[in-house]
C-alpha cells in the first residue's frame, strides 16, 4: 500500500470517531495507540480531571535531546446546525477531495504522521520522533499545557516542533494569541417598576461590554509599526450575553463571553487590567451600595499567548527545508503553537489542508495536501538518521 493510499484509509477511520470538543476523544486515542504500539513507539497518556479526555505523547527512535515534535489536536468543533451533504462523521470521497468534519483541521495531518510513523520505527535514528496527539484545542487549548507539563518533567528537550494545522503547507512563523473568558455578574433581582432597589446584572454588564469597546478603540494605535498581521492590532470581541428571564424582572444574573487576540504581551496585561480596574474600581462600588453580595467573577477559559516571530529559529530553517519553500508568513488564528515555545521549544505551524475550509459544514482536504504533508514527514526522516 501506498503511503497515500495508507493515509487517507487512516483519516478516514479518524473522520469516523467523532471527537467534538464537548465529547471524549478516547477511543481515537486508544486507536492511534494501538497502531503505534504495533510498531514499538514509547507512548504516554495524560488525562485530563474527569480521565474522560487524553493526550497521547509518542517516541520514535533514541532517548535523547534533540527530536522533533509533529503535534495535532484530537477534537474537532460542532456539526449541529450546519447544512451538510452527509454525515460528517463518515469520510467521503469525491474527485480528489475527502470530506468529513476534521478532515483538514486537523485529523489529516494525524493521519499523515501515523501512516509514516512505521518508517520512522525501521529506520536508525540518531534523533527521535516524537508524535503529540492532545485534546480540547478548539475550546481553549486546554490539553496541550497538561501534556507539555509532562514533558518538561521528563527532562526530554526536544529541538522544533512543527504544529500540523491546515496552512495549505506554508510555513507560518507566527500568529496573534488567543484569551478566552466568561464574566459573570451577580446583582439582586427584584421588580422592574422599581429599578432602584434592585441591582440589574444584565446593565453592569452593559457597562461592561462598553468599557470593552472603547478598550477596542484605544488598542488600533497601540499595534507595533511592524506588526505583520491583519489587522496589525490586538482586536477584543464579545461572543455573548445572556441574562433576565422576562421584561418585567430585574435580572440577577448576567454572563458575558468574550475574547481578545493581543499581538504581544504588553496588550494582553493591558486588557487585562484595564477591565480588572474598571469592574473593581467603577463597577463593583455600585452594585455594592445597593446590595452587598453583589459580585464578579471572570472565568478564564483558555489562555494561550501568540507565536511569536523568532528570526534564526531552528523551526523555521527546518520546515523550510522539508517543504522546499523558502516564504514564511503569519496567520490570524491561533494555535497551540505560543505553548510550545514558552517552553523554550523553536515551533512553527505548517500542515496539509485550508483554513478556509475548517470549521464549515462539507469540511474538506485535497489529496494533493496530503501527499504534501507526506512528502514533508518523508524529508524529516532522513535528516533524523543524520
Amino acid at each position: 500500500m501506498t503511503d497515500l493510499k495508507q493515509a487517507t484509509a487512516i483519516l478516514d477511520d479518524l473522520i469516523g470517531f467523532p471527537t467534538v470538543s464537548s465529547d471524549s476523544n478516547l477511543d481515537l486515542i486508544a486507536y492511534a495507540n494501538e497502531r503505534l504500539d504495533r510498531i514499538g513507539a514509547r507512548t504516554n497518556l495524560t488525562l485530563n480531571a474527569e480521565g474522560t479526555k487524553a493526550n497521547l505523547f509518542v517516541t520514535i527512535g533514541p532517548d535523547v535531546d534533540g527530536g522533533v515534535i509533529l503535534s495535532g489536536h484530537t477534537d474537532v468543533v460542532p456539526v449541529e446546525g450546519q447544512d451538510w451533504s452527509g454525515d460528517p462523521f463518515r469520510a467521503r470521497h469525491t474527485d480528489d477531495l475527502i470530506f468529513g468534519r476534521g478532515s483538514c483541521d486537523m485529523k489529516g495531518f494525524i493521519a499523515c504522521a501515523l501512516a509514516m510513523a512505521p518508517a520512522f520505527a525501521e529506520a536508525r535514528l540518531a534523533r527521535p520522533l516524537h508524535l503529540a496527539l492532545t485534546y480540547d484545542e478548539e475550546t481553549g487549548c486546554l490539553g496541550a499545557p497538561v501534556l507539555l507539563k509532562a514533558l518538561a518533567e521528563s527532562g526530554r528537550k526536544p529541538s522544533a516542533c512543527i504544529i500540523g494545522e491546515p496552512t495549505g503547507m506554508k510555513v507560518i512563523q507566527g500568529h496573534k494569541g488567543c484569551f478566552e473568558y466568561t464574566t459573570r455578574f451577580e446583582g439582586l433581582e427584584g421588580h422592574g417598576a422599581k429599578p432602584d432597589k434592585g441591582v440589574n446584572a444584565v446593565e453592569y454588564a452593559v457597562r461592561y461590554v462598553s468599557e470593552m469597546i472603547a478598550t477596542g478603540q484605544d488598542l488600533k494605535p497601540r499595534a507595533p509599526t511592524d506588526s505583520p498581521f491583519d489587522p496589525p492590532w490586538t482586536t477584543i470581541s464579545v461572543g455573548g450575553m445572556h441574562g433576565g428571564i422576562a421584561h418585567n424582572v430585574i435580572p440577577n444574573s448576567c454572563a458575558v463571553d468574550w475574547e481578545f487576540r493581543p499581538v504581544n504581551r504588553a496588550d494582553a496585561d493591558y486588557v487585562r487590567d484595564r477591565l480588572r480596574n474598571h469592574a473593581e474600581r467603577t463597577l463593583l462600588p455600585a452594585m455594592r451600595a445597593v446590595h452587598p453580595d453583589a459580585a464578579i467573577h471572570l472565568e478564564t477559559i483558555g489562555e494561550v499567548g501568540g507565536l511569536e516571530p523568532m528570526p534564526g529559529s531552528e523551526a523555521i530553517a527546518l520546515a523550510r527545508a522539508l517543504t522546499g519553500d523558502d516564504d514564511i508568513d503569519v496567520v490570524s488564528f491561533g494555535t497551540e503553537a505560543g505553548l510550545f515555545q514558552e517552553m523554550d521549544i523553536p515551533t512553527v505551524v505548517c500542515g496539509p489542508g485550508s483554513i478556509d475550509q475548517a470549521h464549515k459544514p462539507d469540511e474538506f482536504i485535497a489529496l494533493e495536501q496530503v501527499q504534501h504533508c507526506l512528502d514533508m514527514i518523508g524529508n524529516l526522516r532522513s535528516r533524523l538518521v543524520e
